[in-house]
């Protein structure tokens, strides 16, 4: 299983088609105390750069870029009641979406974690 990073702080995992998408652990802690998350729904399809949705914290809302073409899967319920969970868990259970890609392709255009380590300094 591979995990790529963006500039917009997400990282995503790849097994197959299928991706998991959410935010990094230093989105996290600049956000702050995360208390609301917009998600997409199942079957919704977007574009590389769409925004496909919205982190609020009490300093700021933050929206979610598409790294990469596809199709929502499945959106994370847990975040609906429970968006603070962003804040302990980003990396892991509190995930934003399962994504089925569209051009696995893409996936070269994101960075590895030390690319992503460089650019967060």
């Amino acid at each position: 299983m591979a995990t790529y990073y963006s500039e917009e702080h997400e990282w995503i995992t790849v097994e197959g088609d299928t991706a998991t998408l959410g935010i990094t652990q230093h989105a996290a802690d600049q956000l702050g105390e995360i208390v609301f998350c917009e998600q997409k729904e199942a079957g919704d399809t977007f574009e590389k750069g769409d925004e496909i949705g919205v982190i609020e914290s009490v300093k700021a809302a933050s929206e979610i870029y598409a790294p990469l073409d596809g199709e929502v899967i499945a959106a994370n319920e847990t975040l609906a009641d429970n968006p603070g969970a962003l804040n302990e868990n980003p990396e892991g259970d509190a995930w934003i979406y399962k994504i089925k890609l569209s051009d696995a392709a893409q996936l070269d255009d994101l960075m590895d974690l030390h690319g992503y380590k460089t650019l967060i300094g």
